[in-house]
């Protein structure tokens, strides 16, 4: 008799078991390993949701901490005006030609006294990284930096090609040394043209004038005249601008003027919350 069909036969039925043994079960190692590749997957995509939870939590918290910008400029006389119900009782402090010699200890005035300003910067007084610090330091104490220029030249009497750099160059080093560019806009002498007006919007900067101030004329370079005049000035109503300068008269004059106000019933506005 011949086995060898029959064993062949018989070998070939084990063979094809086991092959289909094989693709029905994993081996237990790999079972293992897709377990392990799903749980590493797993434990990325919560790690990731978790960092992404995170970072919008940061992000709420800043937007909750940034005030409202409930309050505007007025260009057509440079009143500050509330948008809606809000207090129309307001004046609004700026010192302009800063830093040059007073402008961090009359932020210090103000800090003490827990009102705030804008402190229009002329780029010429901040090349220096001394000059930088101070610009940095009163922008850490809550103020905002306005630019004002960088020569203090003005504008009208200037090529396009200068008033561009004028304005742009101070944003650059407001930039390098608070880490934010100016929000506000004042030209030297109030004299705007069209073409830094179209600069200043395409810089997102808020043209900002005055509606009074008195501490450049001769007759107010010492504190009681200047005091006397910004309190009791025809201009000083709901919105005033007050244009201050970084001398040591107005720094002399600063805390009685802000005690004035408040005595007369206005809000020194955080500009903060002026739309630009």
């Amino acid at each position: 008799m011949n086995y060898i069909p029959v064993i062949l036969a018989v070998s070939l039925l084990v063979l094809t078991g086991c092959s289909e043994k094989s693709q029905g079960e994993n081996p237990p190692q790999t079972n293992e390993k897709a377990a392990l590749q799903k749980e590493e997957k797993q434990t990325e995509e919560q790690k990731k949701e978790q960092e992404e939870s995170k970072e919008q939590e940061v992000l709420d918290e800043e937007a909750m901490s940034q005030p409202v910008q409930d309050y505007q400029v007025n260009t057509n006389n440079w009143k500050i005006e509330p948008v809606s119900d809000e207090n129309a009782k307001v004046a609004l402090l700026t010192i302009d030609d800063a830093p040059d010699e007073h402008a961090l200890e009359m932020a210090e005035i103000l800090k003490e006294l827990d009102v705030s300003a804008v402190f229009f910067v002329n780029g010429h007084f901040i090349e220096s990284e001394e000059k930088q610090a101070i610009v940095k330091q009163i922008a850490d104490m809550g103020f905002e930096i306005g630019n004002h220029t960088y020569s203090h030249a003005s504008l009208p009497s200037i090529t396009e090609q200068e008033q561009e750099e004028e304005i742009k160059r101070v944003n650059s080093l407001v930039e390098k040394a608070t880490g934010s560019k100016p929000r506000f806009f004042r030209a030297p002498f109030g004299q705007n043209t069209e073409f830094s007006k179209k600069i200043a919007e395409e810089e997102g900067m808020q043209l900002m004038n005055w509606t009074l101030g008195y501490d450049w004329e001769k007759s107010y370079q010492s504190k009681d005249p200047l005091v006397e005049a910004t309190l009791n000035s025809e201009y000083l109503y709901d919105g005033a601008n007050i244009l201050m300068h970084d001398r040591a008269w107005t720094k002399e004059a600063l805390a009685d003027i802000v005690r004035g106000l408040q005595e007369k019933g206005y809000e020194i506005l955080d500009p903060k919350r002026i739309k630009s």
